[in-house]
């Protein structure tokens, strides 16, 4: 038996026993992975190509399935938008020629795109199949994963117009790839012989247990008079991620004894009023948090376009109609806004509705 076989071996035991003294550990709790279950997980594709399945996709056939699930996020021709960086641009035929990007010597360069940093072509196809689209990844098929490749490889000038990409001739497409050399091994993060030139990084030190210091404590908030300094805190935030500011658009927060008397005063004189607004509030909180939990805030915000129409522009425009706007939801489309076509969504059906119901009521934040 060869040495990989027996390491094989070894790890398969391993493996065997870990699981056999879970089971003991903890009886009646969890079980071992499937044969099918492991290889829904095993779909890495490596710089060597191992584990790129086989099939085939043409430029064409990328275009039409970009324009219908990729173009909202990603612009028609890879230019992206105000919230996703561009994946075209920024490579010249010489940078093809030569393997290594000219613009990324550049200090002065605005951005760097996609195109202009990768170093494999297995990156781009392993991620397309993983994580996109976004709002559904891992729902593109074999041949649309190669068929969005071929398609963004023509964009970025690597192949013509009537290419069609295929694990037979990725390898080499990757020898066409503008900054293929572009990738370095000097860091000494794993051993080879091709980095014996590498000094060591600094992965043995002992951390230091002397005079260590006190943990620091909060002493002071943004005082009242200063909440409002510099506008609504809110709505100065990136619209991609959980990072939120305090909505500071109404000054100086009320006390909680006196918030509480008021609330006390309006349950004593208008207890059902007080409880439809309290609901009404809650609703619009719930929906809020569903449109940022399926990231729709990608596209919409609350009264600017990013790259659909926001909040309050929907809610103006279909006062009233929650069926309607489920309907659109659901199905998606394109025409009404824009161009940029919105995907089809699918959430559950108690989301869709309080999203709709929310945004027919007035989309109150």
């Amino acid at each position: 038996m060869s040495s990989s076989r027996k390491l094989v071996a070894a790890l398969a035991l391993a493996g065997l026993s870990a699981a056999a003294f879970a089971q003991a550990a903890f009886p009646g709790i969890g079980r071992n992975a499937t044969a099918k279950e492991v290889a829904a997980w095993d779909i890495d594709v490596r710089p060597d190509f191992k584990g790129l399945p086989a099939g085939s996709g043409s430029v064409g056939k990328g275009q039409d399935v970009w324009e219908a699930k990729c173009a909202s996020c990603h612009g028609v021709f890879g230019e992206s938008n105000s919230v996703f960086n561009p994946i075209v641009g920024g490579t010249t035929a010489e940078d093809i020629k030569t393997g290594r990007v000219a613009m990324l010597r550049r200090t002065d360069y605005p951005g760097r795109t996609t195109f202009m940093k990768l170093s494999s072509v297995s990156t781009l196809w392993d991620y397309i199949n993983r994580a996109m689209p976004w709002n559904q990844p891992k729902s593109l098929s074999t041949e649309e994963v190669y068929a969005v490749t071929a398609y963004l490889l023509n964009l970025a000038d690597i192949v013509p117009a009537d290419f069609t990409l295929s694990d037979k001739n990725i390898r080499e497409v990757q020898q066409r790839l503008p900054n293929r050399n572009g990738m370095t091994l000097d860091h000494a993060m794993w051993p080879g012989k091709e980095l014996a030139k590498a000094a060591r990084p600094d992965v043995a030190a002992t951390a230091c247990m002397n005079n260590c210091a006190t943990e620091p404590k909060v002493a002071s908030l943004l005082p009242p008079f200063a909440r409002n300094a510099h506008g609504n805190l809110a709505e100065q935030n990136r619209l991609v991620g959980p990072q939120r500011g305090v909505n500071t658009a109404g000054g100086a927060p009320k006390p909680a004894a006196a918030a509480a008397s008021v609330t006390g005063a309006v349950v004593a004189t208008a207890p059902a009023a007080t409880k439809a607004a309290g609901a009404a509030a809650h609703d619009a909180a719930a929906a809020v948090a569903i449109t940022q939990k399926n990231n729709c805030t990608a596209c919409h915000a609350p009264d600017k376009r990013v790259v659909g129409p926001s909040w309050a522009e929907i809610a103006k425009k279909h006062e009233g109609k929650a069926d309607y706007l489920a309907g659109k939801i659901r199905s998606g489309g394109s025409g009404v806004w824009g161009a940029i076509p919105m995907p089809p969504q699918t959430l559950a059906d108690e989301d869709v509705k309080r999203i709709a119901g929310w945004l027919a009521a007035g989309a109150a934040q």
